[in-house]
């Protein structure tokens, strides 16, 4: 395809998630076992070790599963932005449905959002229930349910969001 652009995942990237998602397993696992460094056993310290196994439990194996993903991070070419690098990611995202590419940043992590004329129909894509809930979470607080993000991507956030925005210029003039 003419003008396609193929972004691998950074598996250092996704090594270094798994290596943090690891050690808040292991934190939540000694909370709920009375660790020494636990002072209390109360309600509360329960429910922060159950929630960091849960939620980093999660994403370690979300992570596991990209480390073997064959597939490109994202794929931009004439279609529209095929994404792959997240746990939101919901596959082909036409040109003709975007209506516009902005860039937030929250704390020091940048992302782009990618508004869609029918954002539902894009909610309905997902594969999970928990990919349909973390989109809902998206829709509520951006105002999209598609986000893209470099942190799992081997590319620049700056160079990626530049790409985006010609391209995007270029198949919806």
């Amino acid at each position: 395809m003419k003008n396609k652009i193929e972004i691998p995942l950074s598996k250092a990237k996704l090594l270094f998630g798994l290596g943090g998602s690891m050690i808040f397993v292991i934190l939540g696992v000694l909370i709920l076992t009375k660790a020494p460094f636990v002072s209390d056993n109360t309600v509360f310290s329960k429910i922060v070790g159950v929630a960091s196994i849960l939620f980093f439990g999660g994403v370690l194996i979300y992570g596991i599963r990209k480390m073997f993903d064959k597939r490109a991070g994202l794929i931009i070419d004439e279609q529209g932005i095929t994404d792959h690098s997240n746990a939101t990611s919901i596959g082909l995202i036409n040109w003709s449905d975007i209506t516009a590419i902005n860039t937030r940043q929250v704390m020091s992590t940048k992302f782009l959002l990618i508004n869609v004329q029918n954002p539902e129909a894009y909610i309905e894509k997902a594969k999970t229930g928990m990919q349909r809930k973390l989109m809902q979470v998206n829709m509520k607080t951006y105002g999209t349910p598609i986000s893209i993000t470099s942190n799992t991507l081997n590319y620049d956030f700056n160079k990626l969001e530049e790409i985006l925005q010609e391209r995007f210029a270029e198949y919806t003039a």
